[in-house]
């Protein structure tokens, strides 16, 4: 269910948006990062994802998700749950003004590991740029948002 824009500012003003981020390596264990698009953590390098829309169940977000953001659809049962994390931001995709709410997630992360050769064709909805990362890269750089570093290291 997608929302108008006055009531989905209503709903980021109001509550948690609850969202899935993917954590996708390749067969050499580098990690897909796109650099963000769109606020909030417009112009660093992030994991995808998305937020979990009203009724609609976890499989079905995930994957809806992997198909949006990845061009192709995974089934949540060929990933790993990382674990579930709370991320704040002081704005929101309405800005960084006085009178635009700030931003809560509650994401459920999780990591999917790409067979050999398996390729993606990632869209430019939410990320203009996508690179695949080295894991110790990804890790110690500042380009790369905390929050997708915090992801990295609970992989195993």
């Amino acid at each position: 269910m997608w929302l108008s824009d006055d009531l989905f500012r209503t709903v980021v003003a109001s509550t948690p948006l609850i969202a899935m981020d993917l954590v996708v390596q390749n067969s050499q264990g580098e990690i897909l990062l796109g650099q963000r698009l769109n606020r909030p953590a417009q112009g660093v390098w992030f994991v995808p994802g998305g937020r979990i829309l009203k009724n609609e169940t976890m499989d079905v977000a995930f994957s809806r998700l992997t198909r949006d953001e990845l061009g192709k659809a995974f089934q949540r049962s060929e990933a790993r749950m990382l674990g579930a994390y709370e991320h704040f931001y002081t704005n929101s995709v309405f800005g960084d003004s006085d009178n635009s709410p700030d931003t809560h997630y509650v994401v459920l992360a999780y990591q999917l590991v790409l067979a050999e050769g398996e390729e993606l064709q990632p869209t430019n909805t939410q990320h203009d740029a996508y690179r695949w990362w080295p894991l110790t890269d990804a890790q110690t750089s500042k380009e790369v948002h905390d929050n997708t570093r915090a992801y990295l290291d609970d992989l195993r």
